[in-house]
């Protein structure tokens, strides 16, 4: 186990759906032992790579128990507790600390357009459960912005410790640094993991690990070392597929890029559809150019 549960990399994971879309719980407990094997630090189940959205109540508490029970010791288990409001955020909460995680992943409230203050109170309603709290920074999905006065405000509370940075402006990392340097910051996209290392993240809670976990490990390794020349090399070899990362269809284009690899992500439920046959040959031929790389 990483000193902190939220260092080092931390895989959104995917969740595998069998053809009739019902969750196949064996190949995801099969996954996270993979993701262990294979340079991760830990999981995050029910994030938006796992499609927390569409799954139902039983469906998402045993995906977060089936993780606790199939990470290996010194694995570490990050459920997303997003939710529309704090009760369901924190009840969450409860729920994966009850089957063992070791933190949670915190979106804002995520179906309204929330105040500054309104935000202060869902964190602190999630953090009375005693969890450690990864606060998740998606402006584009939630259409709140914690930026790096408002994380200043929730760096106060007990139990928020971290934030993952989704923005995409690199930017923000030095700012938050500046004005709450007591929060550790993750970089959240894949796209620019190595310009976020090389700022000082200390973790990387992103979605390409699924299929090419060694890759990132390696470049992770290379950012928080400070090993430019050769980052730069693979970092080019992996951004063109990384870029899918930010995309509107990313879930559908982690899922490709697991076969591409050679595992399985199957399908998506509604109401994501398959990616076009453009978009489609394109994924394969950025993950082929990501595999070619010698880690």
């Amino acid at each position: 186990m990483t000193a902190k549960p939220w260092h080092g990399i931390v895989v959104a994971a995917t969740l595998p759906f069998k053809d009739d879309l019902s969750i196949d719980y064996d190949r995801f407990q099969d996954h996270v032992r993979f993701l262990a094997e294979n340079g991760a630090h830990g999981v995050t189940p029910n994030g938006s790579l796992g499609e927390y959205q569409v799954l139902t109540a039983e469906e998402r508490a045993r995906v977060v128990e089936l993780a606790v029970e199939a990470a290996p010791e010194g694995f570490n288990v990050v459920p997303g507790v997003g939710a529309y409001g704090s009760a369901e955020s924190r009840r969450w909460t409860e729920q994966a600390q009850q089957a063992g995680a070791h933190a949670v992943l915190a979106l804002p409230p995520n179906s309204y357009r929330a105040s500054d203050e309104e935000v202060v109170d869902h964190y602190q309603a999630i953090s009375r459960v005693g969890l450690p709290i990864v606060a998740y920074n998606n402006p584009y999905d939630t259409r709140v912005d914690l930026t790096a006065e408002l994380l200043g405000r929730l760096a106060e509370i007990d139990n928020v410790v971290a934030v993952k940075e989704f923005s995409g402006d690199i930017r923000r990392i030095t700012a938050i640094q500046r004005i709450a340097p007591q929060l550790d910051v993750l970089s959240g996209a894949d796209d620019n993991v190595l310009e976020a290392t090389l700022l000082g993240a200390v973790g990387w809670i992103g979605g390409f690990s699924n299929a090419l976990p060694k890759a990132c490990s390696k470049i992770y390794e290379l950012g928080t070392t400070g090993q430019i020349e050769e980052a730069r090399k693979l970092y080019a070899l992996l951004q063109p597929a990384f870029f899918w990362d930010t995309k509107h269809t990313f879930v559908q284009a982690i899922k490709l890029a697991q076969k591409v690899a050679g595992h399985y992500g199957g399908p998506t439920r509604p109401p994501r559809n398959p990616l076009s046959d453009e978009d489609r040959a394109q994924v394969i031929k950025d993950v082929e150019l990501a595999l070619t790389a010698e880690v």
